[in-house]
């Protein structure tokens, strides 16, 4: 029924329709429902009414591969828009890219400069002279005159970056809840690549919107094998850095205990926050009787998957990472000497004691300072995207360019790390050691930013009212911040910590 151009708003309804099949040979192309505009009438107390359907079959042109065309609206997600979104984004890599390339390359070369002679002026070397009579170094290179003299007039000092070398690979406050981020994030990292490939291949095995919930399989399949990827991430990350905390019979017991923390917290922690909140919003949709209500059965069959295939390849991940022979690039064999810990997988040897802080640094100096602008950057490149796939999933249009979403996830992917790049060293020069957690956060902003982005989509784009619309919207809202979050915080802790790697293995430790 329905209500037409009526001052009463009087119901109406249509009494004949037709259902228009089409095919191409032996395969149905499409079906229509079609109402007939002249039996549209009005529905009376007491008046008899008879209902008719026409069936039509009729043949069509339209290949079997193309029948999802007219649902997939090409002229929204293939909108002018969309691909200046990516140029747009493709223009900020390389604009970071050269940031990156133009401050840290260059003031680094300095550094490096630095530290070398001030290194050879401590031992008492003498340079050689060009024609000119400038020095130059054993390479042919000229060396500053004012650097010299600057360097030789403080025999022994450091400063910036390299003052923390005896600090810059000490184990991250709360080790075992680091290694489970890290294990988590790998494993999104992996997931998201591995569904995204899987759903731009759908020309050779079928596109992923033409069988319903095979993009939820994908999804469910590919989170349970990877999780060998979080148990190895995991276990070998706690391993590395466990051998800088302070050794001798206390600490071997603390360690063993800390290490299955490490493990339980990598089986447990994701899913426990996911199914805290699908339980909750399954709760409400039981409540309120709607479709969207997962029924008991389907959730026995996801958690034996879990249980049965999930954690037993995290559990084994987890072992395989802890007993491998890690040796990242870098790394030295080191033998432990009187009060630093040994250590064979970094550059350079951890201090025992920890040395202090400074407190009186400038404001780019401080992680905190940092830490949104770097989210800022990121959420950026990928907040035009973000409002297609907001689209698609509330506005219920089928989302099918993951070519533009791969691309899209290629560029977060450099931006976070040109930024946290940038953050760390900054934090660095301003004597602050503590860049794991650094790191982590720089990348994990960009998750505060893409939830305030669904707090304006959502007052602003969308007409949902009530507490069940309300809930199911900000619960999975919560889920998509949630997973953003540990993905980006877990590639900017790869870039920084291959960052840190690379200066601190260049300089000349005595």
């Amino acid at each position: 029924t329905e209500s037409v151009d009526d001052p009463n708003n009087t119901p109406h309804v249509y009494t004949k329709r037709a259902i228009f099949i089409r095919y191409n040979k032996d395969r149905i192309i499409e079906v229509d429902l079609v109402s007939d505009p002249a039996s549209l009438v009005e529905i009376k107390e007491g008046v008899s009414l008879t209902f008719s359907t026409e069936f039509v079959w009729e043949p069509t042109t339209k290949e079997f591969h193309s029948r999802f065309d007219k649902y997939l609206d090409y002229s929204f997600f293939k909108h002018h828009i969309h691909w200046f979104s990516i140029f747009n984004s493709f223009m900020m890599v390389l604009f970071l890219m050269g940031l990156v390339a133009l401050i840290l390359v260059r003031t680094l070369r300095k550094d490096y400069a630095k530290y070398a002679v001030s290194g050879d002026v401590e031992e008492g070397e003498e340079y050689d002279e060009d024609e000119d009579g400038n020095l130059i170094d054993d390479n042919g290179k000229i060396i500053e005159e004012p650097l010299l003299k600057s360097r030789s007039a403080m025999p022994g000092e450091d400063s910036g970056w390299k003052q923390v070398h005896g600090d810059v690979f000490r184990a991250p406050w709360m080790l075992p809840l680091v290694s489970a981020i890290l294990g988590t994030g790998w494993q999104l990292i992996v997931l998201t690549v591995g569904v995204i490939l899987f759903a731009v291949a759908g020309p050779i095995h079928g596109q992923v919107h033409e069988d319903r919930g095979e993009m939820q399989h994908a999804i469910i399949y590919c989170y349970c094998f990877s999780s060998v990827v979080a148990g190895y991430v995991s276990g070998s990350y706690f391993k590395m850095y466990n051998a800088t905390k302070a050794s001798g019979r206390a600490g071997k017991a603390s360690g063993a205990s800390q290490w299955q923390a490490a493990m339980f917290l990598t089986v447990m922690m994701f899913p426990t926050v996911m199914v805290s909140i699908l339980s909750f919003l399954n709760a409400i949709a039981l409540a309120y009787e709607t479709v969207n209500y997962v029924p008991f059965l389907v959730i026995f069959k996801v958690f034996l998957l879990w249980i049965f295939v999930s954690v037993p390849l995290c559990v084994l991940g987890t072992l395989a990472g802890r007993h491998a022979k890690i040796r990242p690039s870098g790394g030295k064999k080191m033998v432990g000497s009187t009060g630093c810990l040994s250590s064979t997988d970094f550059p350079c040897r951890v201090n025992a004691i920890a040395r202090p802080i400074p407190e009186d640094i400038p404001w780019y100096g401080k992680p905190m300072n940092l830490i949104p602008f770097a989210g800022l950057l990121s959420f950026g490149s990928i907040f035009i995207e973000l409002y297609y796939v907001l689209t698609s999933i509330w506005n219920y249009k089928i989302y099918h360019v993951y070519g533009f979403l791969l691309g899209v996830y290629t560029i977060l992917g450099i931006v976070v790390s040109m930024t946290t790049v940038i953050v760390v060293y900054f934090c660095l020069n301003a004597e602050n050691y503590l860049w794991q957690w650094t790191a982590l956060l720089s990348g994990a902003s960009t998750a505060g930013y893409v939830f305030l982005y669904g707090i304006y989509y959502f007052l602003c784009k969308t007409a949902m009212t009530g507490f069940l619309q309300t809930m199911f919207y900000f619960g999975y809202m919560s889920l998509i911040a949630l997973t953003m979050g540990t993905l980006c915080g877990t590639i900017a802790h790869f870039a920084a910590s291959r960052f840190v790697r690379t200066i601190f293995q260049n300089v000349k430790i005595d």
